[in-house]
């Protein structure tokens, strides 16, 4: 049953704000439910951490866990450290073991229509999993994208594992291009999403429209009491197209974002806040020169970058990048960068799609050539386990 549409859910919104190197064993690529406050996610006036990071890591691959994967895009870790894995093009959802790589196919989501940058795009857990056994989709339809979950039973055969879908949030608006996609449950239990402008750029200041924008509700898709505008599930506004969300060890939300032609962001996420676009892009226009937008905390050259997907791990921030087919590590002292960022991996597996914490020191990434725009080679695409530093 659905809970409720974006135009009941946004009603409110127009209040939003008025107030206010590398080795390893892989081939090379070319080879062979509580009320948190609305700040409980993000506090950019804490104190810096504890344990700073060096100011240079270091990345070893240490295994390929599978190869052959189509059109990934989703990635979520299930309890025990098994991955779900979503495939942009076909719609279908896979488990792949964390021990040996084998895949089961857990179905298809319902109403997936795959265009351009659409497709399935995000997918998530339930923090209740163990119990409610909900998996979370962000994905395209012939008239929106939306969010729906679906229960997964893993006692049916393959293929039929996964429920009839009910629709959380819809009427978020779809395009060709920035979709926006990825979503992830908070240390608060809530779920965010990070959803683009589809080209149309003066949706990210809309305060009435969920594009361009994150958002934040409850895993039945209601607004959260707390957030900026009652209820709405707006968190903040003015992005381009988010494509990575993340929480730091002091719990404060980190995003990744497209810019256009100038500069791509890694941003610091607080609540109710302006992050530009359109009207800036990059830093050096913000509160200090009277824009009150926020600047990113880190900025890059679309061709060194075009962030994905995003993780924290051991101190820094790691981006996976498609364009720019590496992985960033900014490392922090609370908000701020220790050092510049550090580029990992450059040119070896191609374009680099998602990016997850396995734990211990240790990453999940994902390529993406065969999504239309890279050059795929045998084994594409695959998932890689990284030791990190």
């Amino acid at each position: 049953m659905e809970r409720r549409t974006h135009t009941a859910v946004l009603a409110a919104a127009s209040l939003l704000l008025a107030a206010g190197c590398s080795s390893g064993g892989a081939a090379p690529h070319g080879a062979g439910t509580s009320s948190a406050p609305a700040n409980s996610a993000a506090s950019p006036g804490a104190s810096p951490s504890s344990a700073v990071p060096p100011a240079k890591g270091s990345v070893k691959v240490t295994a390929t866990l599978v190869t052959g994967l189509k059109s990934p895009w989703g990635v979520a870790v299930l309890p025990g450290g098994d991955l779900l894995v979503g495939s942009r093009d076909t719609g279908k959802i896979v488990r792949v073991s964390a021990k040996n790589g084998k895949i089961t196919e857990l179905g298809s989501v319902p109403g997936v229509d795959p265009g351009g940058e659409g497709g399935l795009l995000g997918i998530a857990v339930s923090p209740s999993f163990g119990a409610d056994h909900q998996v979370y989709a962000y994905f395209t339809t012939a008239s929106d994208n939306r969010i729906a979950r679906m229960v997964y039973d893993e006692k049916r055969p393959p293929g039929n594992q996964l429920g009839a879908p009910d629709t959380l949030f819809k009427g978020i608006p779809k395009g060709e291009i920035h979709n926006g996609g990825r979503i992830a449950f908070g240390p608060d239990k809530m779920l965010y999403a990070g959803t683009g402008e589809t080209g149309d750029k003066g949706l990210a200041q809309d305060k009435k429209s969920p594009a361009g924008k994150i958002l934040r509700m409850t895993p039945d898709g209601e607004p959260v009491h707390g957030n900026p505008a009652a209820d709405s599930v707006v968190y903040d506004y003015g992005h381009r197209n988010l494509q990575g969300l993340a929480w730091d060890a002091d719990d404060r939300l980190w995003a990744s974002e497209f810019g256009q032609d100038t500069w791509d962001e890694l941003n610091l996420i607080e609540p109710g806040r302006n992050y530009g676009w359109p009207e800036a892009e990059g830093k050096a226009k913000g509160a200090a020169a009277g824009s009150g937008f926020v600047d990113p905390v880190e900025e890059w050259r679309p061709a060194v970058a075009s962030p994905s997907g995003i993780a924290y791990a051991k101190g820094s921030i790691w981006m996976a990048s498609l364009r720019g087919e590496r992985l960033w590590r900014i490392p922090l002292n609370g908000t701020k960068p220790v050092a510049a960022p550090q580029a990992f991996l450059q040119g070896t597996y191609g374009r680099l799609r998602t990016v997850v914490a396995a734990g211990d020191g240790t990453l999940w990434l994902v390529t993406s050539n065969t999504d239309g725009r890279g050059t795929p080679h045998k084994g594409d695409d695959r998932i890689l386990r990284l030791k990190v530093s």
